[in-house]
């Protein structure tokens, strides 16, 4: 089809609708095959193509599920508090109240306040990172020849801004992610020995515990010993469910993760929002 006049781009244009790519947002997410939730539910599907990012507000008691579909993905994820993003996800502080540096089901995703923005409900890879943050654009120029958003081998860094920038955050407000999908392991003397994937399938599901704003840029580990930019599909879905509460094993697994249940539900009924 002819796209060298307005008439034929337009036509060309129009001609792709309802077509779908391998990688990209499915609209309405219901169209979704075979939703892991009841028909209605599910909120976000998306497939994110290696080297590219996405974001997403989701409401208080959403569940999201990543998978790696190929077993090449690196999931590099930040949460913000929606309607208040200079509470956002602190990864120090997430190894430190835990009392664990190995993210997996049952850890929770703290922010700088002593409150959950994300609990981990389930996890089937096992291979996850909480030390290293993402790839930065000095780092993929140097090993790579560019680590810009439009090249072959964008950083997850550069990708973070411009997901940040669609939800009115800065540069300045983009702290150290964690990593699904590709981990380390530390070793006696303190150096880290990267793990690499547990294959292709492999998946984690998090539970919205307010609402929260995601970015994730789908990149390779900093880590990551390969001379190529390899990354490959991850799948994004998220659906309606209900936040923890008290009672759940989840939240009555430790004294830590208590207080912070407690913390984050005292702070939302003073606004009036559970």
């Amino acid at each position: 089809m002819a796209t060298a006049t307005t008439y034929g781009a337009r036509a060309h244009a129009r001609a792709q609708e309802g077509k779908r790519a391998e990688a990209m947002p499915v609209v309405p997410a219901a169209d979704w095959p075979a939703p892991p939730c009841e028909a209605g539910h599910l909120v976000w599907a998306e497939t994110v193509a290696g080297g590219n990012y996405t974001h997403r507000v989701l409401a208080r008691g959403t569940e999201l599920r990543l998978t790696d579909l190929r077993g090449d993905a690196c999931a590099h994820l930040l949460l913000y508090a929606a309607d208040r993003p200079w509470e956002r996800l602190n990864v120090a502080d997430t190894v430190k109240v835990q009392w664990n540096a190995y993210l997996g089901e049952g850890q929770l995703l703290l922010s700088d306040q002593g409150r959950v923005l994300a609990s981990l409900l389930a996890d089937t890879s096992g291979r996850h990172d909480a030390l290293c943050g993402t790839s930065t654009l000095v780092r993929n120029t140097t090993r790579y020849g560019d680590g810009t958003p439009q090249s072959g081998s964008p950083a997850g860094r550069e990708l973070f801004k411009l997901a940040a920038a669609k939800n009115g955050l800065e540069p300045r407000d983009l702290p150290p992610s964690l990593s699904f999908f590709q981990g380390v392991d530390v070793g006696d003397d303190g150096s880290l020995d990267f793990t690499g994937s547990a294959g292709p399938g492999g998946s984690v599901t998090l539970r919205a515990e307010q609402d929260v704003t995601v970015l994730i840029a789908n990149v390779p580990h900093p880590a990551d010993p390969r001379d190529d930019y390899v990354s490959t599909p991850l799948e994004v879905l998220a659906w309606r469910a209900e936040a923890t509460g008290p009672g759940d094993p989840l939240w009555e697994a430790t004294p830590e993760g208590r207080r912070a249940f407690l913390n984050t539900t005292e702070f939302l009924a003073a606004r009036g929002l559970i």
